[in-house]
């Protein structure tokens, strides 16, 4: 018996006009593009097909450093690789970076400091359990939701509160110039509301107490630099036009805080090039200064202030290669910063010395190129000035301080105490 269906048959797909699949296609496609998404295919559209060979290397396996020692056996007692001499052990290690800011902190609380303020965001458990265990005050710096997780998560693991500070944004953006550093995305004061809402959901785990606004382009940006008239004359009205804009950011921000119920303790900002108009800001309380306690050579080529140098280092003549130069051991200890010869020390005693430009200061020597009449015997002190103040730091282990010609102290360096927070 035959049936029939009440519906009819629906006809093949190679029924279909393909034109009419061709269009289906290409709707799929526009959809994608509209969505940016690419076309299927199109990122190998250029590349060969795979090989077999293609498919074996994913499974290779890259030969490991230790089977290119010459290792005989795995001594398990001493954790040691037998080398084949049959006497000398290797060892191996795992290297993790780890922050440093808490660690500092919490090294300097030792030294006798007891209200400490850091001005970088640290998440690293380790540094978290040094501020945690230090009986001084440790003010911690945060910008981000995440870094007030890590701080929850080290107070409930060590029964403590952590107090901290906000860093709001300074710098400044004029058409196609960020004129500042790019430190926090804090710049207004619906995002500083909303960072301390997120402290405010701590349970207590986190207290806010201040406000941190480092205006890195005022600070450190030369602004009076020889034979650089045009530039400097720019950088100035740049700087002008950011320090009235900055300090109605910082006291924005501040009003909405405090309206919102939050009792700052401190509002901290400024930097060496930046204490005089910092300090005409009404809501900081305290303004901050870093290398140019020493007045190193960056700091020569300020308009609104000039003060004394304070630091000097000296490096031995060590060669005489030609009449009016002297090449003195070591010295290459450039600062820190955009790259440039404003980042070289400078001679300083004898008076006349000058860096030769080809060779600049070096990693093991630093020729000096003196008035012809100069005769340094060899040995002989020359006397520089760094750009910056703490990179010096880093090279000495001491510090001799003068007074009267004499010296009169001798103080370490982090150097010279054993210690490396980068």
């Amino acid at each position: 018996m035959a049936l029939s269906l009440p519906w009819r048959r629906r006809a093949a797909d190679d029924a279909v006009p393909t034109e009419d699949r061709q269009d289906g296609w290409t709707r799929h496609v526009r959809a994608l593009n509209e969505a940016g998404i690419p076309e299927p295919g199109a990122a190998v559209a250029h590349q060969r097909p795979a090989t077999a060979a293609d498919e074996q290397a994913l499974y290779d396996v890259a030969p490991s450093f230790v089977a290119l020692l010459p290792w005989v056996e795995y001594l398990p007692d001493s954790q040691c690789m037998l080398l084949e001499d049959g006497v000398s052990v290797a060892a191996f290690f795992e290297l993790t970076p780890l922050g440093t800011e808490g660690r500092e902190a919490a090294w300097l609380a030792t030294q006798g400091f007891d209200d400490l303020l850091v001005a970088y965001p640290t998440m690293e458990p380790v540094d978290l359990a040094a501020v945690a265990e230090s009986p001084a005050r440790i003010v911690l710096m945060i910008d981000e939701p995440a870094h007030i997780d890590a701080l929850v998560a080290a107070a409930r693991r060590f029964s403590v509160s952590f107090d901290v500070a906000i860093d709001v944004d300074m710098s400044s953006r004029f058409p196609a110039v960020h004129f500042g550093v790019r430190r926090s995305p804090i710049d207004t004061p619906q995002q500083a509301l909303e960072l301390a809402r997120h402290i405010e959901n701590s349970e207590g785990k986190v207290r806010l107490v201040g406000v941190m606004g480092y205006e890195a382009q005022i600070a450190g940006l030369q602004d009076d630099v020889p034979g650089k008239r045009i530039k400097s004359a720019m950088i100035r009205r740049m700087k002008r036009r950011s320090i009235a804009e900055i300090h109605k950011r910082r006291q924005s921000v501040i009003t909405a805080l405090r309206a919102a119920g939050h009792d700052l303790e401190f509002v901290n900002g400024g930097g060496t090039g930046s204490l005089e108009s910092t300090a005409a800001d009404p809501c900081v309380t305290e303004a901050a200064a870093g290398s140019g306690l020493y007045s190193p050579v960056l700091f020569d080529h300020f308009r609104q202030f000039r003060h004394e140098p304070a630091l000097y280092f000296a490096l031995s003549a060590a060669r005489i290669p030609c009449e009016g130069v002297v090449t003195c051991a070591g010295g290459g200890y450039v600062a820190s910063g955009p790259s440039g010869a404003d980042r070289l020390p400078r001679p300083f005693l004898p008076t006349g010395g000058k860096l030769i430009e080809l060779e600049g200061a070096g990693e093991v020597q630093t020729p000096v190129q003196f008035p012809p009449d100069l005769k340094l015997p060899l040995g002989a002190p020359v006397f520089f000035r760094h750009a910056k103040a703490g990179e010096l730091a880093e090279r000495f282990k001491y510090l001799l301080l003068m007074r009267g010609g004499r010296i009169v102290d001798e103080v370490p360096t982090y150097r010279g105490a054993g210690r490396c927070f980068f």
